[in-house]
């Protein structure tokens, strides 16, 4: 089933309650715990999550103005927005997350039907409509709120958001269905992802987001 723009925009405001439900409230060594990402705590992950929100809100307001905006000056300001995070006490880096949140979504609200369909520029260089950004952002908080590790997983995740999901990471990687291994959809996105699953004998991948 192709994915449309009501999905996304349906996905991103899902995972964006999920994300924030299973970040806010982590105390201070919670915060700086590991995350599931590899050299990652929680608090890298957040400011991740946070700084994505204003790099796809410049593509909104590129969206909004014509005024070209790219989602990052750089791969160093990208980085930067990550390290910014071990760096915030708990209360800075909640806010900052709800705030970055909250302003996204005012500013997609405001999108007209025809600036909706504005040409914009991802950071890997894609040019897309800007209704692509819900789907950009639904990606990285239902992904994300796993890699939070506080409980949730891929099989807390809408099932249609998977089947999107695990579509577009297999054309990505250049995998057919056939390549695909047998087993439950959340474990199929999971091995996908590059995240931990339970499908025995598939091959391993390196992450994916």
């Amino acid at each position: 089933m192709a994915r449309t723009s009501a999905d996304a925009l349906r996905w991103m405001q899902d995972g964006t309650k999920l994300f924030l439900d299973a970040a806010t409230g982590l105390t201070e060594p919670e915060y700086d715990a590991p995350s599931l990402l590899p050299g990652w705590s929680r608090k890298h992950l957040v400011a991740h999550v946070a700084a994505n929100a204003d790099a796809l809100g410049n593509l909104v307001h590129w969206a909004a103005t014509g005024e070209e905006t790219p989602m990052y000056a750089s791969p160093e300001e990208r980085a930067a927005g990550i390290e910014r995070g071990p760096r915030m006490s708990d209360a800075e880096l909640t806010g900052w997350l709800t705030s970055s949140c909250a302003a996204l979504r005012t500013a997609m609200e405001a999108l007209t039907d025809r600036q909706w369909q504005a040409e914009v520029v991802t950071a890997q260089g894609r040019t897309v409509p800007a209704t692509e950004v819900p789907w950009m952002r639904s990606r990285e908080t239902f992904v994300h709120a796993v890699d939070l590790d506080r409980g949730v997983s891929f099989a807390d995740l809408p099932g249609d958001f998977l089947e999107a999901l695990v579509t577009e990471i297999a054309a990505k990687r250049k995998l057919d269905a056939s390549a695909l291994p047998d087993g439950p959809l959340p474990e199929v996105a999971a091995w996908l992802a590059g995240r931990p699953h339970a499908l025995a004998g598939a091959p391993p991948l390196g992450p994916w987001l």
